[in-house]
Formats: structure tokens, sequence, C-alpha cells
């Protein structure tokens, strides 16, 4: 009996000390796949920004002409949403799978997607489930309109964007906080210097699920992680008209 008990303690001991190790184990192996999914991302956009890769790009050709995308309609190719509808006649769609590409693994609850809705209008939710947002000053960029007062104009995006590798695309976002001030959880944008639409910053809320860090995919197919994703260090969330 004393010896069996020894057993026991020594195997207690040993599985105290290995469990935090296999718990960060477990964690960085959980941030790695959410880094290539980012990545995966990343090269989507950089094959739908490309002039002679890329494949549909729904109405854009019609708007803004052969050479010009909106960052909106990469999006929807991506959730298979809006003109990209992939799930048959039903009217909404509940992706619960793990292995849903546009799912970190670190969120849990199911993703509705709702047929012949724009992104912008709601397609995508609950806001708290969505795992990724994107740069909305490359879907909105600030300017000053009559008076100095500051306006937003749409962008229009060409090839000429993958060139900028220090341009962030997408980004880990807490749908928490976007619900929170009511904000569309698939774009986010830190403040910086603005005085208009983007202060206070309202559209930005990064999630720091990977040991406190944010991964942030690039339009150049990069992915970085950082602590503090909005002052580091060579990222330009500006970027200059295409």
């Amino acid at each position: 009996m004393i010896e069996l008990l020894v057993v026991i303690s020594v195997i207690v001991i040993l599985l105290s000390l290995l469990m935090p190790a296999l718990g960060k184990g477990l964690e960085a192996a959980r941030s790695f796949k959410c880094q290539t999914t980012v990545r995966g991302i990343a090269f989507d956009f950089a094959m739908f920004a490309d002039k002679q890769l890329h494949g549909s790009r729904g109405n854009d050709s019609a708007i803004y002409g052969p050479n010009r995308f909106s960052l909106e309609t990469f999006i929807e190719s991506e959730y298979c949403i809006d003109e990209f509808w992939c799930f048959g006649d039903v009217p909404l769609y509940e992706n619960t799978s793990s292995d849903d590409r546009m799912r970190c693994s670190e969120v849990s609850g199911p993703v509705t997607l709702r047929k012949d809705v724009p992104c912008r209008e709601g397609a995508v939710g609950p806001s708290q489930n969505v795992s990724y947002a994107f740069n909305l000053r490359l879907l909105r960029a600030e300017y000053k309109g009559p008076r100095g007062r500051p306006r937003m104009r749409e962008v229009q995006l060409s090839s000429l964007i993958l060139a900028r590798s220090d341009v962030p695309l997408v980004i880990d976002a807490d749908g928490e906080a976007a619900a929170v001030r009511d904000a569309l959880p698939h774009y986010v944008a830190p403040s910086l210097d603005s005085q208009g639409p983007l202060a206070g910053d309202r559209y930005w809320f990064p999630s720091s699920r990977h040991s406190k860090k944010t991964n942030v995919g690039f339009v150049d197919g990069s992915v970085r992680s950082s602590f503090n994703p909005e002052a580091f260090s060579g990222w330009s969330y500006k970027p200059p008209r295409m």
C-alpha cells in the first residue's frame, strides 16, 4: 500500500510539472493554426488583387472598371455571401464547422450567413462570433471636405496594393467589443490622428487571444504577431491612393 501511494505521488508530481508545458504547447499550436488561416486569407487576397490571376470579382468590373475592386467584394468572396452565395436556396446558413477558414479556433459559437445581403448590411453574424476583421482604411479613406470637415470616400483598390508589404489586411478581431460599440465586426482601424469618423477608436477592437498577442496578415501574404498592433513601427494603416 505504501509503495502504491509513493507511485501515485510521483505520478501526480510529474503531471503537475508537465501540465503547464502541455498547456503552452497546445496554446502555441492553436496560435500557429490561426496564423496559417490568416496567411491563407492574405494569399487569397493576393490572388484576388492580381491582374491576371484573379477569378470572379462579382459586379466590381461593371462598377469600377476591369482593373479595380472593393475590399468588401473580396470579403464576400471569402465568406461565400452576396453574389458569391454557395449554400443553395436556403435564406440562412449556420456555419458551425471548426474547419471554417474564416474562423479562429479560439472563437466558439456558430456564424450565420444571410443570402442576398452585402457584408456591410449584416450578412455575417452575430458580431461576437466573428473571428477576423479587415483594415477599414482599405475600404474607406478619410479626407477633408468643404470647410475642412472630415469626410470618408470609397477606396478603389488595384493590383498596386500588393507592392505595399507594410499595409495590414486582416487582424484578429474581438467581436464582442465590436458588438458593444454597435460596429460592424468585419472592419477595424486604429484612430491614429483621425479627427473624423475613425476618431475615438470606435472601429478599433483587435483581439489578443493568442498569448496576449494579435495575429496580423499583410497584403503581401506575410503574418506577424504583436502585443500592440496599433503602434507597431513600420506598419502603415494608411495606404496611398491606388
